[in-house]
Formats: structure tokens, sequence, C-alpha cells
């Protein structure tokens, strides 16, 4: 190609990828292009609208010519920014952008991809007081585009609160027994009494042990469904079947509430996984779903882990 050399005069700038004499190895290539790309953006959410985010993206192309060099890649940068320089992230701006992909290399490639990475703050409420703070979950956003059409995932990570059931039993067992040791030789039990004796550590020397969790859940859209992606529908669907989502700003009332919700929520991971897998099960707009809680066990220094799947022909796999 010609480049202006600043002097006047052009010069003929030497094009490797073209025209390198190097023998190259014929053969395919499933996906090349970048990754690490940061752009600001605006994605579109269901519920919220369009919210700004930070984005790291990942751009490919297949290379489905065995005769070519390369793609051009240069081309996959601007066209991400310029799309999204206009456009909020969504599902028909995607399209256009992976459309726009194939087109640019129509004879090199049949399949385009990208994945957006990004932080979603949301504002959330304490469960009792006035107060409220922001939370951050970890979102992604993955587009394919083949001879099949469009598929849309969109993952998310959501932490929350897990109390382990057995140790709430054991724990029960020993203030069942101190109360026998404290009280067992009384003929009768003073109401009052018990009531203070509650109140004292000697009423509750022991507690169960509880741990921050996190669910990882994808889901597989369904094109027809809405432009916008629900973002926050998806995390509200989490955090309403698990019951027991962490908090922001707390006072004591807050704190307390979070305490019951965790007693009459006791839920090994299984349990975390069967409550999500029945919650998704009922959201039409989810073709497919995988979901992966993590216990961060506080007694063990291993994770309990559950995984599930919708159990669609050709879908998910729980092992990736």
């Amino acid at each position: 190609m010609k480049r202006d050399s600043g002097a006047g005069t052009t010069k003929s700038m030497p094009d490797v990828a073209s025209n390198s004499m190097v023998d190259h190895l014929h053969s395919t290539l499933d996906w090349v292009g970048m990754s690490q790309i940061h752009l600001p953006a605006r994605v579109s959410d269901t519920l919220a609208g369009e919210r700004p985010v930070s984005t790291s993206i990942q751009a490919y192309v297949s290379l489905s010519n065995p005769d070519a060099k390369g793609i051009h890649m240069s081309r996959l940068y601007l066209m991400l920014e310029e799309t999204f320089g206009d456009h909020s992230v969504s599902a028909s701006s995607i399209e256009t952008l992976l459309d726009n992909f194939l087109d640019t290399h129509e004879g090199l490639s049949d399949q385009a991809f990208v994945q957006f990475d990004f932080e979603y703050s949301m504002r959330r409420p304490a469960l009792k007081s006035s107060y409220a703070g922001w939370k951050s979950y970890p979102v992604t956003i993955k587009a394919t585009k083949a001879g099949d059409g469009l598929r849309l995932e969109l993952a998310v990570e959501v932490p929350y609160s897990s109390t382990c059931p057995c140790s709430a039993a054991l724990a029960r067992q020993l203030i069942q027994e101190q109360f026998r040791e404290d009280f067992g030789g009384d003929s009768q039990v003073d109401m009052e009494k018990v009531f203070e004796w509650l109140g004292t550590e000697e009423g509750i020397m022991a507690t169960p042990h509880s741990q921050r969790s996190v669910a990882q859940v994808r889901v597989v859209l369904d094109t027809g469904c809405d432009e916008a992606f629900p973002i926050t529908a998806l995390i509200d669907t989490i955090e309403g079947a698990l019951k027991t989502p962490v908090q922001t700003a707390v006072k004591r009332v807050d704190e307390q509430e979070f305490a019951k919700l965790n007693g009459q929520n006791l839920m090994f991971c299984e349990d975390a996984a069967r409550r999500l897998k029945q919650a998704l099960n009922g959201q039409q707009c989810y073709q497919d779903f995988w979901l992966r809680v993590n216990h961060l066990e506080s007694l063990h220094a291993h994770d309990a882990v559950a995984i599930v799947t919708k159990g669609v022909d050709g879908g998910y796999l729980p092992i990736p």
C-alpha cells in the first residue's frame, strides 16, 4: 500500500502478510483475532435500561481458507469502536458487528465470535434499614455467528452466604446438652430464667459454620425474547432463589435479619444447585443453562461444588 511519508512523497510499504515469500503451512484455524481489547460501552439491560460499563473484549473470526496466511485483524478493532461508539451492546448491535466481521473477511472466514467481560454495578437496599450500597457482579456476554445463525450467551457470578445444615444440627445438639446440664436438676423450669439463659453465651455455646459462596450461571438466550440482556433479571432470579445474598452497608437490624435468613435457609451446595435449577427451568427465554455453585468452606481448606445443566440435547456439558 501507499502511505504519505510526510515530505510530500509516497513510498511503498511492505505487506508481509500478503507478499511474504516464505512458504506457510496450508491449514485452517478455528479462531484468529484479538483479546484484552479495552473499550467503554453501554449495555442494554431489560430492567435497568442502558448502563455504562468498561469492557474487556475478545474478537475472533475463523480462518477457514487454508491458503490464506491470516486475517485483517485491524478491521475487527475498528468495527468494534465504530459499532459500540454509536450503539449500546444489544442483540441486534452484536449481530450487526458479527455480520460485518464476516462480510469483511469474505473468502477467509465462515464464523465470527465476540465476548464482553465487565463488572456490572447495582445499588442494593439493606434488608431492614434505609441503608443501601453498591454491589459489583462479574458479567460475560458471548456471541457466535455461523451458518446456523446467532448464538447469544450471558454469564454472571453472584455471591451469597451458605450455612451448613450438618453443623447447624450439631450446634443444636450441644445447646440441648448445655440446657440439660444447666436446668436438668430443676423440677420446674422458670420461663424468665430460660429466656435470660438463651441470651447468654452458654445459651448459644455453639454456632453452625457459614461461608461466602459463589453461584456461576450461564444461559443461552432466546434471541426472539428481547433486544436487551436480562442481566438484572438473572441476578434477581439467582438471589431470590438462594435468599441469602451478601450485603453492602448494614445496621444491626440488617445483620440480625441476615442471620435469620441464613438460619431459615440452611443449605449444602447440592441444595443451592437444586434451588437454582428449579428457578432457571421456569424461565422460558433461557434455551439452556449451566450452573456451578461454590461453597468456599470455612471448615475445610477445600471448596464444596455442585454443577448442573438444563439437559438439552447438544447443549452445555457439565464439565466443559
